[in-house]
């Protein structure tokens, strides 16, 4: 099984004396043993097997083996969301007095987590912006353990040059941490490229229907069971039922991506030239500053489009309001297109400085392309535009 869209499909767990054909939900807290020694043995991890949800479950085993196969990755973890998969493995890796580098657009949370949090356990951060790659260097310190970048960037869709990244980690000893969420493994495998560990919030395009929160850390062995243990006591363990779903979805990943990319392209090259907007980022038309990079690192360009609308925030959210099919939250990577205006929402705690430095404009509007049929999603967009 060498294609992705196969292993997807293809590899779940053992099946059990009823020989199901559809891999079940193991909704269970623990599993039983057959005697003392047997109990012992697992507790003192002699035995490998299932012990209690919290630590792992068929289920989530079952999507940590497809996550691994589709990233190239030698292991993997599960959490309850992205963002508890981002914490903790952050915060098993770190120790007091490490340092962070990391892009400067990055998820708002994570953001909190370096400015807020961090300091209080004297763990300290930097950030560089990733289409100046000639002065990442510049910040690492001998302090600096990780490296950690998401790519492509949320919500300006820059590209960061991950095998240059992974070089550089290799060159100073440093962990490389890719987010690859907006991507996916479908699209790209930031491992191939020198990346040590790869985070996904597997409630978007993993999961892609709006419907279970998850997360997932994979690749190398040594650096996972790190992880691992640090997950395994604090206790954010994603549910069986949640890691039932997203394994079910990654069987239908491939076909979904393809329409989301082909429905995102063809939305980009129409609103390139429409009058009422300033700019179009999508990391597959030639006119993105790093269009060869991403098509060097990605088959495809993703579900996420950006549009600067002339007229800054008043028509940014006169935009919104305007909007009648398309849905107005939180999320991306759903089947359903959805529409957000970081500048007055996600990001309307920064300054007009910050905003800029992670390249969102108080034009900006951020477009998760879903499956609906392109024309309806494009006069959607449209007719909204025209009434900004």
């Amino acid at each position: 099984m060498n294609h992705p869209e196969t292993q997807a499909i293809r590899t779940q767990t053992q099946r059990s004396a009823h020989q199901e054909h559809s891999a079940p939900v193991y909704l269970t807290s623990s599993f039983v043993f057959d005697d003392a020694e047997e109990m012992r043995a697992s507790f003192a991890e002699e035995k490998q097997r299932n012990i209690y949800s919290r630590y792992t479950n068929p289920n989530c085993a079952e999507l940590v083996e497809k996550m691994c196969l589709l990233e190239g990755a030698q292991a993997g973890t599960t959490f309850a969301t992205g963002m508890s998969a981002i914490f903790s493995t952050f915060a098993s890796l770190l120790d007091n007095g490490d340092h962070v580098l990391s892009a400067r657009a990055i998820f708002g949370n994570t953001h909190t987590l370096f400015t807020n949090f961090f300091p209080k356990w004297n763990i300290s951060h930097s950030y560089f912006d990733v289409t100046k790659p000639e002065e990442i260097e510049d910040f690492i310190t001998p302090k600096t353990k990780i490296l950690y970048v998401e790519s492509p960037t949320n919500p300006a869709t820059d590209i960061a040059d991950l095998e240059l990244l992974g070089a550089l980690s290799r060159k100073h000893n440093l962990i490389f941490i890719v987010d690859n969420c907006f991507a996916t493994p479908y699209l790209q495998q930031p491992i191939k490229f020198g990346a040590d560990l790869v985070i996904h919030s597997a409630t978007k395009l993993l999961d892609g229907q709006g419907r279970v929160m998850g997360g997932i850390t994979v690749g190398n062995e040594e650096l996972i069971d790190q992880i691992y243990r640090f997950a395994r006591v604090t206790g954010p363990a994603l549910s069986p039922y949640n890691a039932w779903t997203i394994s079910k979805s990654l069987e239908t990943l491939a076909v979904r991506v393809d329409r989301h990319c082909e429905n995102a392209k063809n939305l980009a090259l129409v609103l390139e030239y429409h009058p009422k907007i300033l700019k179009v980022r999508y990391p597959f038309l030639s006119s993105h500053p790093q269009y060869e990079l991403a098509r060097k690192q990605m088959s495809q360009g993703g579900n996420i489009v950006t549009i600067e609308i002339k007229g800054g925030l008043e028509s940014g959210r006169n935009f919104l309001n305007a909007i009648q099919m398309c849905s107005l939250t939180a999320n991306l990577g759903d089947t359903r297109t959805i529409v957000s205006h970081p500048a007055s929402t996600t990001h309307g705690k920064l300054t007009a400085q910050e905003r800029a430095e992670v390249g969102i404009s108080d034009g900006l509007i951020r477009i998760s392309i879903g499956l609906e049929h392109i024309e309806d999603i494009k006069n959607d967009i449209i007719q909204a535009l025209n009434k900004t």
